[in-house]
């Protein structure tokens, strides 16, 4: 089942609203609280450990709450039992009470069963988590949606460390543990209540694998996925750990306070808060899987510090509160943060007809990693106590343990499923460029656009923010109804560097579908991508009644060197009587490259009086073809600016050239080769001279035939080709052709001038 967007919309606000309540309950009932509240009253490193621990082994029983689903709906389960978990915690309530009357074993005891008690119950009431998250992180930002929640989680986890940790900075009584106990079951039975109005997700199907055992051998069964499990079981088990006992390791190494240690945490809520913004940002356009390597990484970092830190610092007041500030910061964003991205991926890589199955097996290898990892590590710390060892000296053993699982972790990162994510490699340079981030902030202001003018306006901001991760959402703007918006999408996708194969498929679409419109763009942009796959439809397109395409097409095919279509090309701009074809037509040509094509553009010169533009364009693609282009284009420019400047542009060229060879004379070997090189351009400046103001053209000519051929740039057609067109007196009217041809023959002179020896 799938919701519609107003209803997906009402329903993920209810969720929110629920996240608001629930994350207020967890952090009052079970989170840093209660590992302070044990460590108040003696509480050794094994029962932490087996605290924490409490929390992943309750993810064993949800088989028990898929039996239930049998019978009961999903959302009932859930409310259920989140209400019972809650109450559970009045045990834990009535702890100081105990304790106050001298029965500290009992209150521990009490402590325990409602700790143990409350994951439970929402061991059971787990099974329809992934279910209605899949169910309302379906769409397009299912990543963003995702980490929103984490954000909210993170948030709250802040905010209220920040509160307990002013409560328990003035060393209350241990009564005041619970207060803070009491309005965590509060919220808690609220937010029970609060998921009832969340729609019910759609039940999965049995069939085959609906067994526990089938479920387990078809999920190993799929390398992706027993892969990811794998990674998976040691990134829990090492943020379990370092999550866990790093309030052990400030209360017990650094023997900070509680106020101190739940102040800490409040920066250990940033550090989830910063990571879930982070990720949010990005996760829809690099994807899951290179954050949350990125996460781990992150971690990873974060923990080698504690095996190298001096003893000494433990001593120096202000070095050791930064350092824990660093620690708490960075364990809860990477680690934190990559637990969070972890399921995001999980949500990609498993389809939704097996999310109830699938989810089972995620978080029994949630769950064995977690409890395995904590009592391994609380047992570990008291046995090395025993042995002698210091608690620094123990940590120290126990984070390089964890050092080396990370590190194992992130070696395997290879065998995870991209599932259309950028490269580990890739994300990094997006992460590191500000214009890849700053496109992916206007795409985000993109997909909350109201209407197309503000559509319109992000797009031209995109246009001017060229990245790669612009293409899906240029695309999806490509398709829009509005004729403006889809010009200005595709008009940004021009300024890419290169194009996907999906992107390539949509512009031949767009080519197809809307001549006249936007078709011509996209024939341009195939053209500059060199997209071969397009050349036989731009072929028919050559000869579309849209001239402009059909000029597009032309440009295309010659920018992908299409020669067997230039004689075809040759005979549309011989044949049509549009000025703007001709000049696209032409400009294909001079891309070609072909001297062949040189008296087929001196013709348009010979119509009847062609227009200035088209003139220029004509002799800019003899250019061209002639490898002049950027030079000459200088020499037209100041010309068509000062027509009265041709005989001071033409004498110029000349007096460059014939200097050029009087200063390399000295450093020519052969005499015979001097005096020849040395006659021929004597005699230029008199040739060009007639050529210009007489208007004749013989001297000239003969001057172009006898260049050697050895020394010459250009095969002996164009010499032919060019000694015949000075000559033509329907072309020697044009200054600026005589321009190009005197431009041509100085730097003809010139590199047989370099030539020489």
């Amino acid at each position: 089942m799938q919701l519609s967007p107003y209803r997906l919309g009402k329903a993920r606000d209810v969720y929110n609203y629920f996240n608001v309540f629930n994350a207020i309950s967890w952090n009052l009932c079970v989170g840093i609280i209660i590992t302070l509240f044990a460590l108040r009253m003696g509480a050794t490193s094994t029962y932490i450990g087996l605290l924490s621990a409490a929390f992943y082994i309750a993810l064993f029983l949800l088989p028990l709450g898929k039996i239930l689903a049998k019978r009961f709906s999903i959302i009932g389960i859930f409310s259920f039992t989140w209400i019972a978990r809650s109450l559970c915690m009045i045990l834990a309530v009535a702890a100081p009470f105990f304790d106050y009357a001298g029965y500290r074993n009992t209150a521990l005891l009490l402590i325990m069963a409602g700790v143990i008690l409350f994951h439970l119950f929402r061991g059971v009431g787990m099974i329809g988590n992934n279910p209605v998250l899949g169910l309302l992180a379906s769409g397009p930002d299912r990543g963003s949606y995702m980490t929103q929640i984490q954000i909210i989680n993170s948030a709250i986890g802040m905010s209220s460390s920040f509160i307990i940790a002013m409560i328990l900075g003035m060393e209350p009584p241990i009564f005041i543990f619970s207060i803070l106990l009491a309005a965590g079951v509060v919220t808690g039975v609220i937010s029970g209540y609060m998921i009832r109005k969340v729609p019910e997700p759609a039940a999965e199907k049995e069939g085959h694998g609906s067994r526990l055992r089938q479920v387990f051998k078809d999920a190993f069964s799929q390398d992706s996925l027993r892969n990811f499990m794998f990674i998976l079981f040691l990134v829990i088990m090492v943020s379990g750990v370092t999550r866990t006992f790093v309030v052990v390791y400030a209360r017990e190494v650094f023997e900070h306070n509680d106020g101190l240690i739940s102040l800490y945490s409040v920066f250990g809520g940033l550090g989830y808060l910063m990571a879930g913004l982070i990720v949010k940002f990005l996760v829809d356009r690099i994807g899951a899987k290179p954050l949350f390597l990125v996460c781990v990484g992150i971690g990873l970092v974060s923990i080698i510090p504690v095996v190298f830190i001096p003893q000494a610092m433990i001593l120096n007041v202000t070095g050791a509160i930064l350092f824990m500030v660093f620690l708490f910061f960075m364990i809860n964003f990477g680690f934190l943060g990559s637990e969070g991205i972890a399921q995001t991926y999980f949500f990609a890589l498993v389809p939704q007809e097996k999310m109830l199955n699938m989810g089972i097996v995620y978080f029994f290898i949630f769950g064995a990693a977690g409890a395995g990892g904590s009592l391994l590590a609380g047992f570990l710390l008291d046995m090395l106590r025993v042995m002698g060892m210091s608690s620094f000296a123990s940590f120290r053993v126990l984070f390089i343990v964890l050092i080396t699982l990370a590190l194992t972790a992130l070696a395997m990162h290879r065998k995870m499923k991209s599932l259309g994510s950028l490269p580990l490699k890739g994300a990094l340079e997006v992460i590191f460029s500000f214009r890849d981030l700053r496109a992916i902030s206007i795409l985000d202001k993109l997909n909350k656009a109201q209407d197309s003018n503000e559509e319109q306006i992000l797009i031209g901001e995109l246009h001017n923010t060229p990245s790669h991760l612009a293409i899906g959402g240029l695309l999806e703007r490509a398709r829009s109804p509005r004729l403006e918006t889809r010009f200005e999408s595709i008009r940004a996708l021009e300024k890419l560097e290169s194009l996907n194969d999906k992107a390539e498929n949509a512009l031949i679409d767009d080519i197809i579908n809307n001549p006249f419109t936007t078709a011509y763009i996209s024939a341009r942009i195939l053209g500059n991508n060199k997209c071969t796959a397009a050349i036989p439809l731009l072929r028919e397109l050559a000869v579309s009644d849209d001239y402009m395409l059909a000029g597009e097409a032309l440009i295309a095919l010659a920018k992908m060197k299409d020669e067997a279509f230039r004689s075809k090309v040759e005979r549309l701009i011989r044949d049509t009587k549009n000025p703007r074809l001709m000049i696209m037509g032409s400009e294909a040509l001079g891309l070609f490259g072909n001297t062949d094509s040189i008296p087929v553009l001196l013709n348009i010169l010979r119509g009847d009086d062609p227009p200035p533009y088209l003139r220029d364009e004509v002799l800019l693609a003899i250019a061209t073809i002639l490898e002049i282009q950027k030079m000459y284009y200088r020499i037209l420019v100041r010309y068509r600016s000062d027509k009265s400047l041709a005989h001071t542009l033409a004498m110029d060229e000349v007096e460059s050239a014939l200097e050029f060879i009087t200063s390399n004379e000295k450093k020519i070997l052969s005499k015979d080769n001097v005096s020849s090189l040395i006659s021929h351009a004597g005699v230029f400046q008199r040739a060009v001279e007639k050529y210009l103001n007489d208007k004749d053209g013989t001297e000239m000519s003969h001057w172009i035939l006898d260049i050697p051929n050895e020394y010459s740039k250009s095969r002996y057609a164009i010499k032919s080709i060019l000694s015949k067109a000075v000559l033509d007196n329907d072309l020697i009217v044009f200054n600026s052709l005589r321009l190009l041809i005197i431009h041509w023959a100085a730097q003809e002179l010139r590199i047989w001038g370099a030539k020489v020896k």
